[in-house]
């Protein structure tokens, strides 16, 4: 069962940080958001 999860956690990740890297950089300023924080905010999607 772990590596299910383990699977569908990386999954989220990554679809976050595709998300993410879809963002032009105007919008980004507007939320406040640098490129930098992309990974910690993805990782944070799957909680």
């Amino acid at each position: 069962m772990n590596v299910v999860r383990s699977f569908n956690n990386w999954l989220s990740y990554r679809r976050a940080m595709a998300d993410l890297s879809r963002l032009d950089t105007r919008m980004l300023h507007d939320l406040g958001i640098s490129r930098g924080q992309f990974p910690a905010l993805a990782r944070s999607s799957n909680r």
